[in-house]
């Protein structure tokens, strides 16, 4: 798809976000900076929310929301995150620093330096389950210094894998799944700025098909509309019929296999991330396509060690790095 994506090039206002009670939380927060603990399911509009939030709350919005993944850290090499262009400056002459120090000086140095304009700006850090407690323990205190010029914005899909310290200093505002028919009051404005012709029938289908992931309800009318020229029942069903996550889960697969890592990781966080999905679903997509490759013995190793990565991803913390390490034992397989 060459064209912006609708979920960029319509980013909603404050005012657009369709939960009512997330909505009118935040925007008796625009005057009060307060951190915020934004928890909900995939897809829901977390981060959306809390961009639109900024975008009301500063003059330079470009400049003073700062927007940290934690897949941009964890599970990354120190070469990556060094040579990563939003952090170069931060670990120039630094290249001798453990990992651990280099994450925690970028957050520090992110949280420190003085707005652009007004007396704060807003620290963004999305996906806040997957960071290990020690690293949680370090962003409490850098929270604790800079709380007079830094709002910081936390999103996870899972509020208890944070620490009792961050969630204490942080209001929580729950951004619930949207019903179809908010998603279609999302969706009815974006498809006639873009003219598409569209009946009520589709529209409901896409939400329906979304299952209150406004992100992808989105993206699969847009789709809809680049493949089929319009969005009705008809055109929606037989084009999102068609679309699933098998060439994105086989290519990832295939640079797997061939030792090409950073690849297969670029992969995986756009299906964790920009797709919304958790690992389980990654870990069954995977499953999936290895049932079509693969028979016998490698068959069954690939389910054994998919086995061990569910234990590993209902105990730990991070389901990225454990879906990493079925990437890695698939190169080391072949």
């Amino acid at each position: 798809m060459d064209a912006p994506l609708w979920t960029e090039a319509y980013a909603p206002s404050l005012a657009e976000l369709p939960q009512d009670d997330a909505r009118e939380t935040l925007e008796r927060t625009v005057d009060e900076p307060l951190n915020l603990l934004l928890q909900g399911p995939p897809g829901s509009g977390k981060t959306a929310a809390a961009r639109a939030l900024a975008r009301e709350t500063h003059d330079n919005p470009d400049s003073d929301l700062i927007e940290i993944n934690v897949a941009d850290f964890f599970g990354r090499t120190k070469t990556e995150i060094k040579n990563d262009p939003r952090f170069e400056g931060f670990l120039v002459g630094r290249s001798d620093m453990s990992k651990r120090d280099m994450i925690n000086h970028v957050l520090k140095e992110s949280a420190s330096y003085a707005p652009v304009a007004g007396d704060h700006k807003t620290l963004l850090l999305d996906n806040a389950e997957a960071v290990r407690e020690d690293f949680q323990q370090a962003l409490r205190r850098i929270m604790e210094q800079h709380h007079r010029t830094t709002r910081f914005i936390v999103t996870t899909r899972q509020p208890s894998k944070l620490i009792p310290p961050i969630r204490s200093r942080c209001f929580p505002v729950t951004v619930r799944a949207p019903t179809s028919e908010e998603i279609v009051s999302v969706l009815e404005p974006i498809v006639e700025a873009e003219a598409v012709d569209y009946d009520a029938d589709g529209l409901e289908f896409v939400a329906g098909y979304a299952g209150g992931n406004l992100r992808e309800a989105i993206l699969a009318a847009q789709t809809t509309a680049v493949d089929a020229d319009e969005i009705t029942m008809s055109a929606a069903y037989e084009v999102l019929g068609e679309v699933g996550l098998g060439e994105e889960i086989s290519a990832m697969m295939d640079d797997a296999e061939t030792g090409a890592f950073t690849d297969a990781r670029k992969t995986l966080d756009d299906l964790l991330v920009d797709e919304g999905l958790d690992g389980g679903e990654v870990l069954d997509a995977i499953l999936e396509q290895g049932r079509k490759r693969y028979q016998g013995e490698r068959l069954a190793e690939l389910h054994s060690l998919a086995a061990d990565i569910e234990f590993d991803m209902q105990e730990g913390t991070s389901d990225r790095i454990h879906v990493s390490h079925l990437l890695a034992e698939l190169g080391r397989e072949t």
